[in-house]
Formats: structure tokens, C-alpha cells, sequence
């Protein structure tokens, strides 16, 4: 038996898409890729007395290895009128409150000794600045979600754009 439905189909449009007030990808900086590369080089070391073929080729292999996971676990703040997306989660605006940037010696103790456990943290080290939003939902006991960003104006900015 077909469901009856008020809802109006929604057309497969670009105009329909959700435009994103905000978006910032968390990409490792210069010095991570320097000791990525560093510990490919390695694999020169453990398998060059087999080979010099066999160390450049471990090499090649755990660089690209490497890079893969760092690009795949690169996480992605999006920010819509509707939603808001920190890496894996993904939060109605409507359950946004206050929001807070934080720099160096705060942003470390929000990291650290002011944390909350059960905090939602999106956190990348090679990041100083954090932003800390808090979760009004009442259903939801994360408190708020601490996440990193080399922006943390502009997010605070378009999360307190309502």
C-alpha cells in the first residue's frame, strides 16, 4: 500500500544542494610530509643489505602507503545554513550554541587540562587554533565538539551567522 506524503520532491538541481557557508580541509602541513618521507627513507636502511632495488622499492611502497592514510584520515569542516560537518559528525545548526576560538596557550589547555571527556574532538597536531562549539542538544551528551582549524574567525563567524 503506497504511503501517502506531503512532502514535495525535491528537483536534482545544483540550485537544490545546500549552499556551504564554509569549508576548511585539514591538510597536514609541510613538516609531516618531511617526516613521512623521513621514515620511507628508513625503509632504505632495513632492506638495503638485501638489495639496493629492494631498499628503494620499500621505500617507494611505505611512502605511498604513508601518504594515503594521511590523505584518506584528512578530515573536512563543512559548514551549511542547515548543518554543520567536523570530520565524521554531523550536527543539525539548529543545535549550535556559543561558539569560541582559541590560540596557542588556550588552545592547549582547551586541548588538555580544561577538556571535557566527553567532548567530541576533531584535533590534528600540526594545527594550533581551536574552535570550541557547544552542543545545546538535549538528547546528545557530547558537550561540545573541540576542533581544529587554521581559520577559527571565519568558523566562528559562519557558525554565529544564523
Amino acid at each position: 500500500m503506497p504511503e501517502s506524503s506531503s512532502a514535495v520532491p525535491v528537483p536534482n538541481s545544483p540550485s537544490a544542494a545546500p549552499s556551504v557557508v564554509f569549508r576548511e580541509k585539514l591538510w597536514p602541513t609541510p613538516w609531516v610530509w618531511i617526516i613521512v618521507a623521513g621514515i620511507a627513507g628508513a625503509g632504505i636502511l632495513v632492506f638495503a643489505p638485501i638489495s639496493a632495488a629492494a631498499g628503494y622499492t620499500a621505500a617507494a611502497v611505505l611512502f605511498a602507503i604513508m601518504a594515503v592514510l594521511l590523505v584518506l584520515s584528512t578530515p573536512t569542516i563543512t559548514v551549511t545554513h542547515d548543518a554543520l560537518t567536523v570530520g565524521r559528525a554531523t550536527i543539525e545548526r539548529r543545535f549550535v550554541g556559543s561558539v569560541q576560538a582559541f590560540r596557542t596557550k588556550e588552545a592547549t589547555a582547551e586541548r588538555g587540562t580544561r577538556l571535557n571527556g566527553l567532548a567530541y574532538l576533531c584535533i590534528r597536531g600540526w594545527i594550533d587554533p581551536v574552535v570550541r562549539i557547544d552542543i545545546t542538544d538535549p538528547s546528545d551528551r557530547t558537550p561540545y565538539w573541540l576542533t581544529s582549524t587554521r581559520r577559527p574567525e571565519e568558523l566562528v563567524a559562519a557558525l554565529s551567522a544564523k
